[in-house]
């Protein structure tokens, strides 16, 4: 009796452990909603973040915390443009997979508002202009289902994109320069010291915006913005994701287009927001993060 009670219990007990590892291995989806609350509030909480600033370099610190909570490879590069200090984060998985794939975003913000006519001189919050993309990856590297990947998958930020135009004594402390920055600092140094061609770079930027409109971006790769697109329209996102070109960027996909990389950047650029003291995180929507990174779930998982 007592061998046989034993017997029963431990069936208990192994069977309660299967189910709590049946839980934790079960699949997940990309959820916007957390993607905003969590990923996208704890930036906007650090406050501007511009290029070489103390909130900058927090926000790369917190980048660097989620990857390595998620059990993502990381690493960073670090060096100084114009007495600037910047730093890329990168974070790996699937390594041996395949060829690379980047999905990139900015996390640093713009430090004048330059488009905001009551205050031209501030800085920008960043809740679409760099949080948003950020969202986006550290949400991916939460969800995605590693053991379906046919690719090494690197998520990288890029630090110094947004400092383009700007004077170097805005950007920098003295000893500075007058002379204007220019964009994709960060991106362009990664590209430049990337030791593999990878097979794509997907850049996400401005993807946020509750009122979302994402065209073809002209300068990207027509034929991977095609597949993508063909993904959104599967999964219902036709209406937001628009197959037809619009805007020219060049951003931080440009330096990758440069050295003959297939790249392409998801940006929504019709934000009234841009560059300007509005663009707060009630200009966001957790809907628009969960579009675009189902679409990016989809495309990883089913290739």
């Amino acid at each position: 009796m007592r061998i046989l009670r034993v017997s029963f219990f431990v069936c208990v007990f192994c069977l309660l452990l299967a189910g709590v590892a049946c839980a934790s291995s079960a699949p997940k989806t990309f959820d916007g909603a957390h993607a905003y609350q969590t990923y996208l509030i704890a930036q906007m909480n650090l406050g501007a973040r511009p290029a070489g600033s103390a909130a900058g370099r927090a926000t790369g610190d917190y980048i660097l915390a989620q990857l390595k909570d998620a059990q993502w490879k990381t690493e960073t590069q670090e060096f100084t443009f114009r007495n600037v200090p910047v730093r890329n984060v990168v974070g790996k998985n699937g390594e041996g997979r395949g060829p690379v794939i980047i999905l990139g975003a900015h996390y640093d913000t713009r430090p004048r508002a330059d488009q905001d006519k009551a205050n031209p001189t501030a800085p920008v919050p960043g809740a679409n202009d760099g949080a948003s993309g950020v969202a986006v990856l550290l949400e991916l590297a939460r969800t995605l289902d590693v053991s379906k990947l046919k690719n090494e998958v690197w998520l990288a930020f890029f630090d110094a994109e947004d400092n383009g135009d700007l004077s170097g004594c805005v950007v920098a402390p003295p000893p500075c320069d007058n002379a204007p920055w220019h964009w994709s600092v960060g991106a362009e140094y990664f590209a430049a010291k990337l030791p593999v061609k990878p097979e794509f770079v997907v850049v996400v930027d401005m993807i946020g915006d509750a009122d979302q409109n994402i065209y073809y971006e002209r300068n990207s790769d027509p034929q991977l913005q095609q597949q993508l697109w063909e993904i959104a329209a599967r999964l219902g996102f036709g209406k937001q994701f628009i197959a037809q070109p619009k805007w020219s960027m060049s951003d931080d996909h440009t330096p990758f287009l440069q050295r003959g990389i297939r790249a392409i950047d998801i940006i929504d650029f019709d934000y009234p927001y841009w560059h300007t003291t509005q663009d707060t995180a009630d200009k966001v929507s957790g809907d628009s993060l969960e579009r675009v990174g189902k679409v990016l779930q989809t495309w990883l998982e089913n290739r």
